[in-house]
């Protein structure tokens, strides 16, 4: 069943301006009941956690429902494996310093080039705290998709840690995140993966890819500027978490450190049952697949969802693919296959001949057609194209609330800036 844009942009009231957002790899717009669960978290039951009182009852009881939530959304086994934090980058500052003390001198983390800094930094401090050697993992400049090869000639000399994406967020490559975890875990490594790219896009079991630690973050996925981690119970419960001594020795509490944003939480529930209706309301022909494959419940209208996201994102994919290879003087860097749309997200960079990133994407926001340029906080990806001198690339990202008609509208613009 097709996804059907009308119904869709109505859950968005951010969308009713003119304006053309292809600027969500960097935070989509918020879906209505997200919204609506901030607000009514602050007006209803703003209060801290475990006191003795009606409000703080009601604060105790939506957080953890969104653990819960969280849990179906990624398919963990237990709602106590979902760790709630600022955004992606805080967790896994975060969980990196606990997992060091675990570390040693010549111990080995391999990082690739094709992510984001948030999952290449903190492993870089890592090292340096502890004295570990840093492998960079390459990918194909000429199809964004990383080399294999070099993860198991890597895997070889027996790694602590693998850290890499899902989705990269400058290129839209999808990464074989299963296959990976399997050559580390072969391997002994532990497996650290960033979902924040992917999470819009598709539907996530981290039970089936056999990850010990996936991050996303839900202003990515329609919600409000709130993290979430998956860890495996076993590895939260044994790690040493850097808290306050009143702080619960128990997950996840020992991890959530301090008073965490509550309503922003809230908020990241409020966005998990907006995919619960786009499940019930669009997933249908799925349904008896699904349960046999054992989804039920909030988890199945959650799988329904994003599957049907995935599916409607292919047809924007290939649209995206054949307009912006259509426009002259225009690079493009990444998958480029038509006829492999599920190897990426509709997540597109490109140059254009003679003309400054930076002064591109100025043009489209005159014509309200918004987009980024630069290197998006994923420095190794410009840095190894050899664009970072040059301002990077420009980005167009899709989400399922754009349109084919918009694609059209941002192509017919881009042919005039080209000249």
């Amino acid at each position: 069943m097709t996804l059907d844009p009308n119904l869709i942009r109505q859950q968005f009231p951010s969308l009713d301006r003119p304006a053309i957002f292809f600027d969500n790899p960097g935070g989509t717009q918020i879906a209505r009941p997200s919204a609506e669960r901030i607000q009514r978290y602050l007006l209803e039951c703003n209060a801290n956690h475990e006191g003795a009182f009606e409000t703080s009852r009601q604060s105790d009881e939506i957080l953890n429902e969104a653990h819960a939530a969280m849990a179906d959304f990624l398919n963990a086994a237990r709602p106590e494996e979902i760790v709630f934090g600022n955004n992606m980058t805080t967790l896994t500052l975060h969980i990196s310093r606990s997992l060091a003390r675990t570390f040693g001198p010549g111990d080995e983390i391999l990082v690739t080039r094709l992510d984001h800094d948030a999952n290449i930094s903190p492993w870089l401090l890592v090292a340096e705290d502890r004295g570990c050697k840093v492998t960079w993992i390459d990918f194909d400049v000429e199809d964004g998709t990383l080399k294999l090869d070099e993860f198991e000639k890597a895997f070889e000399r027996k790694p602590k840690l693998a850290a890499f994406g899902y989705a990269s967020n400058a290129l839209g490559t999808v990464n074989p995140v299963r296959k990976i975890t399997e050559m580390a875990h072969a391997a002994g490594a532990l497996v650290y993966v960033d979902a924040v790219q992917y999470a819009p896009h598709g539907p996530i079991d981290v039970q089936a890819l056999g990850v010990d630690f996936l991050v996303c973050s839900s202003y990515k996925f329609f919600g409000p500027h709130t993290g979430a981690l998956y860890g495996r119970a076993e590895l939260l419960e044994e790690l040493t978490a850097y808290k306050v001594r009143p702080a619960p020795d128990s997950i996840p509490g020992k991890w959530e450190t301090g008073t965490q944003n509550h309503e922003g939480i809230a908020g990241a529930l409020g966005t998990l049952e907006y995919f619960e209706w786009v499940g019930k309301t669009f997933g249908g022909e799925q349904e008896e697949g699904l349960r046999e494959r054992g989804y039920t419940g909030r988890r199945l209208d959650l799988k329904k969802a994003l599957t049907a996201i995935r599916a409607y994102e292919f047809e924007l994919s290939r649209a995206l693919l054949q307009t912006l290879t259509g426009i002259p003087g225009l690079q493009l860097y990444g998958p480029a296959d038509p006829r492999k749309l599920d190897g990426r997200v509709p997540t597109f960079s490109f140059t254009l001949a003679g003309k400054y990133p930076r002064a591109v994407a100025e043009a489209l926001a005159k014509e309200n057609i918004y987009v980024w340029d630069g290197n998006y906080y994923a420095l190794a990806v410009t840095e190894r194209l050899g664009l970072e001198a040059s301002g990077g690339m420009v980005r167009v990202g899709a989400a399922h609330y754009n349109t084919l008609d918009e694609i059209e509208r941002m192509g017919d613009v881009l042919k005039k800036i080209a000249g």
